[in-house]
């Protein structure tokens, strides 16, 4: 065989097993992706989640057909323009300020003006009545002044530049410090954010670089609890993270602890717990999760950001719950919200690593820091460059103002309320009951009877009374976030909740089923999303109705 042929054969032979290598080398990874999918989900959650893909493609291609997509858009925009009338003040004596006046207003004219918005409003709610969930934290007339004082001083201070606001930069040092000790850390570190939603993402942010750094990990997952807040989900979308969401247990809402081990593999970089969850208020099992989490050397985030001020409270109040803190060896970091008892709008991440290489890279993880750039060097503590000191001095005030025995106090207040409430249901309530044995300031209840009773009907009810609650899904639920504000008026929002039931209970026997379905906001957005494979995608489509109405002006 002459050479020439020969070294093409060699050529061609060696270009086949260079295929052949590269074919079992993707279907290598791609198997060991998917056999990490399967025991993460496990066949029948995976087969649930194709069927349920199936299905959505297939009623999609349904709803292109032109009658079909004409009656959707029609009802899609009823819905869009529900949503905006109930966000948009519109009105012959509504006024719009869409550009810059030609001359500026004078103080005696913005308040008043601010004033006349507030009466325009569609449906201004009462907070300081105290019949909203949570979203507000108002602690008091005294503390109000306080934070506004400290406001005042340092309304033009940014942290960007400590050496021109040194009392900023000790105020936000010594916040954090405090912080830590509450959280049993005093030689950890931390940083302040603008809300638990970037504390959460910073920790994520943290440690994906750390694994990346001492793990080599390139593909990065982390493991959450499908109860954990949605910050978790934003933090995936932004850093290119796989997320594993792992079920609860039905009965104690407590993440599954055994589904969430066989969800760790190689690539798996933290997984979470949550001490308080927001949509049932209860704590997972914490102690558990630290064990897992030094086991796989991996970190463990645990997200106080409801819990913030009262769970480190909870046992001097009177009431006892598992460690959840950095007592526990494998906790690496933790969120918790300032805001959530006394009205500052700060939150913090706090890290813990033992091993010093570690812990740098890992603090390398949330301050950002750039040396080859036209201004010289920079360096940020978190997401945030330029940030607002006065929120610093504020929360800085507030917690000298209030002290341990302010929050302690606070605790007693707030989780003794949530208790009553529980009690109450428990008790007094049979048509419903307690998700779970809620810790610390929040409640949810569903409906004990699943063919009766419609709970979203009753937060529904709720609403007319002038109660701002939650709608929750899966189980359908609802539930209130106790505040200070709410601690007077408990007694009656138990009597109002009886009452609801009562009233839904004597509606729902006279009403056919297409009418149960035409009843208010919870009952339409969250029974939509269960309607079918495609409610969900509904939902989404409304809510981004929602997002752009906000922006309307």
């Amino acid at each position: 065989m002459p050479a020439t042929i020969r070294e093409r054969v060699r050529a061609l032979s060696a270009f086949e097993t260079v295929k052949t290598l590269l074919f079992v080398y993707v279907v290598f990874t791609q198997s060991l992706k998917a056999q990490r999918h399967l025991r993460a989900r496990g066949f029948r959650q995976t087969f649930s989640d194709f069927w349920t893909w199936l299905c959505q493609r297939v009623i999609f291609l349904a709803l292109r057909l032109p009658a079909a997509k004409q009656k959707v858009d029609s009802q899609l925009g009823e819905a869009a323009l529900k949503i905006e009338n109930s966000l948009v003040p519109k009105g012959p004596d509504v006024v719009r300020h869409l550009s810059l006046p030609a001359e500026g207003r004078s103080p005696e004219w913005i308040l008043p003006e601010m004033d006349k918005m507030d009466g325009e409003a569609v449906k201004h709610t009462n907070w300081k009545g105290g019949r909203m969930s949570g979203a507000v934290y108002h602690g008091g007339e005294d503390m109000q002044q306080v934070i506004v004082d400290a406001f005042r001083k340092y309304c033009v201070s940014n942290p960007l530049h400590p050496d021109a606001f040194p009392a900023v930069r000790k105020m936000e040092a010594e916040i954090v410090a405090m912080c830590l000790r509450m959280y049993n850390n005093p030689t950890g570190a931390g940083t302040t954010t603008s809300g638990g939603t970037e504390s959460i993402i910073m920790a994520v942010k943290t440690h994906r670089d750390w694994a990346r750094a001492v793990k080599g990990i390139t593909e990065p997952e982390m493991v959450v609890p499908i109860s954990a807040h949605a910050a978790f989900d934003k933090a995936a979308a932004y850093l290119k993270i796989k997320l594993h969401s792992i079920p609860v247990d039905p009965e104690t809402r407590k993440v599954n602890v055994s589904r969430m081990r066989r969800a760790i593999n190689s690539n798996t970089i933290m997984i979470v717990g949550s001490a308080i969850n927001f949509p049932d208020g209860n704590m997972d099992d914490i102690p558990a999760l630290s064990k897992l989490a030094k086991r796989y050397n991996i970190g463990l985030h645990v997200d106080c950001c409801l819990g913030s001020f009262i769970m480190p409270f909870l046992d001097r109040a009177g009431y006892p719950c598992d460690v959840f803190d950095f007592r526990l060896e494998g906790v690496t970091s933790i969120s918790c919200d300032t805001h959530k008892v006394k009205g500052n709008v700060l939150s913090f991440l706090h890290l813990n690593w033992t091993d010093l290489d570690a812990f740098c890279l890992h603090f390398g993880g949330v301050y950002i820091v750039r040396i080859r750039t036209k201004g010289g060097l920079y360096g940020s503590p978190s997401m945030a460059g330029s940030r607002p000191g006065a929120l610093i001095a504020g929360t800085w005030a507030a917690m000298q103002y209030m002290g341990q025995d302010g929050y302690l106090e606070s605790c007693k207040n707030i989780v003794g309320s949530a208790q009553k409430i529980v009690r109450a249901i428990r008790e007094e309530i049979p048509e419903l009951y307690v998700l779970g044995d809620p810790p610390a300031s929040c409640v949810a209840f569903a409906a004990r009877d699943k063919g009766g009773l419609n709970i979203l009907a009753v937060g529904d009810k709720m609403s007319e009374r002038g109660w701002h609650l939650n709608g929750l899904q899966k189980p359908a639920a609802v539930h209130i976030a106790v505040t200070r504000l709410t601690v007077p008026v408990v007694d009656q929002f138990i009597a109002d909740l009886k009452d609801c039931v009562r009233e839904v209970k004597v509606l729902s026997s006279s009403m056919s089923s297409e009418e149960k379905g035409e009843e208010g906001n919870m009952v339409a957005l969250y029974g939509l999303g269960n309607s079918s494979a495609v409610g969900p995608a509904m939902v989404e489509k409304m809510v981004t109705a929602f997002l752009d109405a906000l922006y309307k002006a």
